[in-house]
């Protein structure tokens, strides 16, 4: 019998098949991912007057790391100060200057801790083609991960405004020293040490009005107001039953110190792990609720109970991912950063985008300007929710996802869980097909 000739086409065994399917599979969903996605930064321009300040977190690894200030005029950068590892929350003031939240390495004034320390507080930056930071206020901290200041506000009275997650803690200064602070260790059961476990994770803090504040304490799912001279005087998400505590107990994050049974969590399908709130007025909060990723506003009941009025989980045909700042404008748009989607965006409240922005790294929060943050902006009709309800669960995929995000923040916007696990069963099929090879 006669052989068929292969005109040099090598011989394919079990094992090459394997290897093949699963390059062809990898490359065919990602090529198709990439082309379908939707675009970013496209949308048309809200004027030619258009500004937007943004604090960006940076996004080496472990996040910390090209952290930087910048002025956006529409969609284009006209300047940038980059000399932290990390930039958080971004106020204009009223003189000009940008004040900021920061974590920079390198420091030799340690305090407790070994030089070379990181350290952490707010510096007044003067923007312009050549920006320059006009001052400093910092702390020594044990870590860069999870010991931030992330917001900072000026009072009326010439304080500032911190919040502090190295201490859990809420606290002014003037003229370097400090002048008042609220613990949170005198609301929550507090471990021995809090410098030692992320333990609050207490991220932001507005001005409601005099003496008043609205505090988010992402790790218990609540927004506290906090009243000088008296604490806590009312609980956003507050916690009625022992069923949400697994939510608050996650990473080592609230455990019960004491043993009363009580952990102080707030229910996640209002609240989940938010960022940066905004108080629209009595009654009504506009949240970043970043692990249920979507935006959501809040309305005091007739009960006192808080319910989701308002809600987004994603804009321009893109899902939002781990969104941390939202800002209701005077316009009555919302301007929200979706971080791990490396974009700004602003939308109406029906949802449609009327403005977007890529950008280069993973942004923390941003402010239009010249309003920024504003005390009761616009709010939104009750029962216009429109967007999913949030899901308790977090898939194993989801938490690879964002470990992925954290060490390549580069990973594109649409590579989400599908894509993800496309990727893991085509790394599967190529190892089994060298493993066959081999036994071949």
């Amino acid at each position: 019998m006669n052989s068929v000739p292969n005109f040099g086409v090598p011989d394919l065994r079990r094992g090459d098949y394997l290897i093949l399917f699963g390059v062809v599979l990898f490359v065919l969903t990602i090529s198709s991912s990439a082309i379908l996605a939707p675009a970013i930064g496209t949308a048309s321009e809200t004027g030619p007057a258009s500004r937007t300040l943004v604090g960006s977190q940076g996004g080496g690894p472990g996040w910390h790391e090209y952290g930087s200030v910048y002025l956006l005029n529409g969609t284009n950068s006209t300047w940038r100060e980059s000399s932290a590892d990390s930039y958080f929350d971004v106020t204009k003031t009223e003189n000009g200057t940008v004040l900021a939240g920061f974590m920079d390495s390198g420091y030799t004034s340690c305090g407790p801790y070994e030089s070379p320390c990181t350290r952490t507080g707010f510096r007044v930056i003067s923007p312009g083609p050549d920006p320059q930071v006009f001052s400093e206020y910092s702390f020594p901290v044990r870590t860069n991960k999870n010991s931030e200041v992330h917001d900072v506000e000026r009072l009326q009275s010439g304080e500032y405004l911190l919040t502090d997650m190295e201490y859990e803690r809420i606290f002014t200064v003037k003229n370097g020293e400090i002048t008042w602070q609220w613990n949170a260790s005198s609301f929550y059961d507090a471990p021995p040490n809090p410098t030692k476990t992320d333990w609050l994770h207490i991220n932001d803090v507005d001005v409601i009005d005099e003496g008043r504040y609205l505090v988010s304490v992402r790790n218990a799912n609540q927004l506290l107001i906090v009243e000088r001279g008296e604490g806590v005087i009312d609980v956003i998400n507050e916690d009625t039953t022992d069923s949400n505590d697994g939510n608050c107990r996650q990473s080592g994050q609230l455990t019960d110190y004491d043993d009363d049974g009580e952990v102080r969590c707030g229910d996640p399908t209002v609240l989940n792990h938010q960022h940066n709130p905004q108080w629209l007025g009595d009654g009504a909060v506009l949240v970043a609720d970043s692990e249920n990723d979507r935006v959501v506003e809040l309305h005091r009941t007739d009960n006192s109970s808080w319910k989701p009025a308002w809600a987004l989980d994603g804009a321009g045909g893109i899902a939002f991912n781990w969104p941390r700042d939202a800002d209701r404008l005077s316009n009555g748009n919302t301007l929200i950063t979706d971080t791990l989607n490396r974009r700004i965006v602003e939308v109406n409240e029906s949802g449609a985008v009327v403005w977007s922005v890529q950008t280069e790294r993973i942004p923390y929060e941003a402010d239009r300007l010249p309003e920024g943050e504003s005390v009761d902006a616009p709010r939104y009709a009750v029962n216009s929710s429109i967007g999913n309800s949030p899901s308790n669960d977090v898939s194993i995929l989801s938490l690879m996802l964002v470990g992925l995000r954290a060490v390549v923040p580069s990973t594109p916007f649409w590579f989400r869980e599908p894509q993800l696990a496309v990727t893991l069963v085509s790394m599967l099929l190529i190892l089994a097909g060298g493993v066959v090879r081999l036994q071949d």
